[in-house]
C-alpha cells in the first residue's frame, strides 16, 4: 500500500535509520541533472547514493551524450566527487518497444507510464544486483509529472524484483525552485523538453502555435 503521507513516510523512515545508526545505499535514477540537483542535497545526508543514469528515451542521440555529460558534470562538483554515476547504454530501441502503440498518446499519459516502467525496472534489477537497500528516481521533483503514478508504478517493480522502492514527491517544500536555484548556481544545461522524440514534436507545434 502507497504511504498516505510521503512527507511524514520519509521524515519516519530517516529518523529510524539514525537511531539505528545506519546510511541505507540507495540507487537514485536519475532523468536529467537539474532534477538531480535538489535531490541529490536532500538524500545525501541520509544515503551513500549512486546515481543511475539509464535513459533510453531521450532523442537524439547528440541530446543523450550532453544530458549524460552533464549529469557527470554536476554530480562531480556537486559532490566533490563522493558520488558516483552509472551511465548504462543508449539503448533507445528498448524505449520504442516499450511504447509500441502509443505513439499517439498525449504528453503524461499512457506512452509516459510504460517509459517510466522500462526506466524503473532496470533501475530495480540494477539495485537488486549490487545489493542495495533502496531505489527511487528523481522524475518526481518535476512538476509535470504525477507522483503518485510514479510511486504506484515503483511500489508494482519494487514488489515484482525483491527490492525497497523509497517513495517519494520531491517537488514538495519548494523541491522544485530549490532545483532551479541550484542548476543556476552550477550552470546546468537546462532541456526545454523531456526527452523523447514524441515530447519533442510536442513542443515544437507547442512554439509554433504562439509563433515561435
Amino acid at each position: 500500500m502507497l504511504p498516505e503521507n510521503i512527507k511524514l513516510y520519509l521524515e519516519n523512515l530517516i529518523q529510524e535509520n539514525a537511531q539505528k545508526g545506519i546510511r541505507p545505499k540507495l540507487l537514485l535514477h536519475s532523468c536529467c541533472a537539474p532534477c538531480s540537483s535538489y535531490v541529490l542535497e536532500f538524500l545525501m545526508q541520509h544515503f551513500d547514493i549512486t546515481v543511475f543514469y539509464y535513459n533510453p528515451n531521450i532523442y537524439p542521440p547528440e541530446e543523450y551524450t550532453l544530458r549524460v555529460e552533464e549529469q557527470k558534470r554536476f554530480t562531480e562538483a556537486f559532490t566533490n566527487g563522493k558520488i558516483k554515476v552509472v551511465d548504462m547504454p543508449h539503448d533507445d530501441s528498448s524505449f520504442y518497444a516499450a511504447v509500441k502503440g502509443l505513439e499517439q498518446e498525449q504528453e503524461g499519459g499512457a506512452r509516459c507510464e510504460a517509459c517510466f516502467k522500462l526506466r524503473f525496472e532496470k533501475t530495480a534489477q540494477y539495485a537488486k544486483e549490487y545489493k542495495f537497500d533502496y531505489f527511487t528516481t528523481t522524475l518526481s521533483i518535476s512538476p509535470h509529472k504525477n507522483s503518485k503514478t510514479l510511486n504506484r508504478i515503483g511500489q508494482e517493480v519494487a514488489e515484482r524484483y525483491g527490492v525497497k522502492y523509497l517513495y517519494s514527491d520531491f517537488k514538495k517544500n519548494n523541491g522544485y525552485l530549490l532545483s532551479c536555484q541550484i542548476s543556476k548556481e552550477f550552470k546546468i544545461y537546462r532541456q526545454d523538453y523531456c526527452g523523447c522524440v514524441f515530447s519533442k514534436r510536442e513542443k515544437e507545434q507547442r512554439d509554433k502555435e504562439k509563433g515561435m
